[in-house]
């Protein structure tokens, strides 16, 4: 089957019926569609495209994964519209001359005495309503903060994303999105596979014997690629005064190739990490050596 809304849920119910079921993407199957889309052409395509050798499969999700994806979408959507929020009132207000501190920080402590100043020119209808549209960010604020305390109850709950978590830069959030997408590591060939799955490998325009790498491809999982990244800006900013040998490899490659490529690379090398312990059932070893 073509991956779209409902297709682990068909695909679950095929499985009762002893069916092997296999979900591709639809970038896979385009190729092989002729002429104009419709089910028919789709169908030729996808029994076309089936057939190849090469064709990549999307791990069949449980009940259980797809319920943890929904706490994961449902917040990303809530974060999503707090920042969208703090951009309006820092919009609104600037047409009145009222310059708000950027950061989503700054900007939340700055804005109830804005509110509350009287002598600032703000007309009243104007205050009134971005008072309501204030109201709506901290409701937001208690709703991510809900939705994290379950995320973390959670990762509790998951024995594979405990042993996730052993990995520096990886947490709660982390952890849970990769076990609840990641049916099978075994899905994914070599650890390098699981990184570009991720979209943490750079680009590649080879041609007659020369390798061109540009940067990261940033395909497939935006949502685990940003919080793997936004750790390893966590390890980075506490590795200062340590010398331990993950530490001491980062403050060299930062020397060397700058903060926000070191930051990728962390990221990167703690994809491969992610895949090494969910194919292999073991624990994080910190100054492991492969024999």
């Amino acid at each position: 089957m073509e991956a779209c809304s409902g297709s682990h849920y068909w695909a679950r119910e095929f499985r009762k019926l002893k069916h092997d079921v296999r979900i591709m993407a639809s970038k896979f199957v385009i190729p092989y569609r002729q002429s104009e889309k419709n089910d028919a052409n789709d169908a030729e395509a996808i029994c076309e495209a089936v057939a190849r050798p090469k064709t990549r499969y999307v791990s069949i999700k449980s009940e259980e994964q797809q319920a943890v994806l929904c706490l994961h979408r449902i917040r990303q959507g809530a974060i999503k519209d707090r920042t969208a929020h703090i951009n309006r009132l820092r919009g609104l207000l600037a047409e009145f001359g009222i310059v708000m501190t950027k950061g989503r920080y700054p900007a939340q402590q700055a804005i109830t005495g804005i509110l509350e100043d009287a002598d600032n020119g703000l007309p009243f209808l104007a205050r009134e309503l971005l008072l309501d549209l204030w109201q709506s960010i901290k409701r937001l604020n208690e709703e991510i903060l809900k939705h994290d305390r379950k995320l973390y109850q959670l990762a509790k709950q998951m024995k594979a994303a405990k042993r996730l978590m052993s990995i520096p830069g990886v947490g709660e959030i982390t952890a849970t999105s990769v076990v609840a997408t990641v049916n099978d590591a075994k899905h994914f060939p070599t650890s390098r596979a699981f990184s570009a799955w991720i979209g943490l490998v750079p680009r590649q325009y080879s041609t007659g014997g020369k390798v061109h790498l540009g940067r990261i491809s940033k395909r497939g999982e935006k949502h685990i690629r940003t919080a793997l990244i936004h750790g390893a800006r966590a390890v980075m900013a506490t590795c200062k005064h340590k010398t331990d040998h993950t530490s001491m490899w980062i403050k060299e490659l930062i020397e060397r190739r700058g903060f926000k490529r070191a930051c990728v690379a962390l990221a990167a090398k703690n994809a491969r990490l992610i895949w090494a312990l969910l194919q292999s059932d073991t624990e994080y070893q910190v100054d492991y050596v492969a024999h």
